[in-house]
């Protein structure tokens, strides 16, 4: 993490520069998640817009420092599902958000068949699998921003490789995948 518990608290504290200096160190993340849920720039930029207020105005809810990014994230991810349920949207992953996500081009010969496969599992399995592969965050993390307990993210997971794997093929998943 690149930033201090103190910036947190002195943003808490109603600090509108420590707060704008947290946004910055977090928000590419912030737009990549937004922009893995809304598919889009501009629905993404709205989505981002909007956690960003909810969040300076409840910022004083925080109760311990650290779990900042966390809570920032928890906010982002609400506001998407919110407008997604608002918008009647289904959620896709095209290859564009896959390769964006992706930078390092770890899967270009297959980004394809991956954008399709994630496209095909249910939302709370693809958001576990993101998390967990793309942003590498902890079981216990994921669960604290899905509002959802470690064992059914544990669960989700272990499901989701599952459908993967029928879906990708096993050469495939060993190889590229996981």
């Amino acid at each position: 993490m690149s930033y201090s518990s103190q910036l947190v608290e002195s943003a808490i504290s109603g600090d509108k520069q420590a707060f704008e200096q947290l946004l910055k160190y977090e928000s590419e993340k912030l737009y990549k998640i937004a922009y893995l849920h809304m598919r889009n720039k501009e629905d993404a930029l709205d989505v981002l817009q909007e956690a960003t207020y909810k969040a300076y105005i409840s910022i004083h809810q925080i109760k311990s420092p650290t779990y900042f990014s966390t809570w920032l994230v928890k906010i982002l991810i609400r506001t998407a599902y919110k407008e997604l349920e608002r918008k009647k949207k289904l959620i896709h992953l095209p290859e564009e958000t896959i390769l964006f996500l992706l930078e390092t081009n770890q899967v270009p010969d297959a980004s394809i068949d991956l954008s399709d496969a994630l496209a095909t599992l249910s939302v709370d399995y693809r958001n576990v699998i993101t998390l967990f592969y793309y942003y590498e965050l902890p079981i216990r993390t994921i669960a604290n921003v899905l509002n959802k307990p470690q064992a059914t993210v544990k669960t989700y997971l272990r499901r989701a490789k599952l459908e993967l794997k029928k879906t990708l093929g096993d050469e495939f998943y060993a190889k590229k995948l996981i």
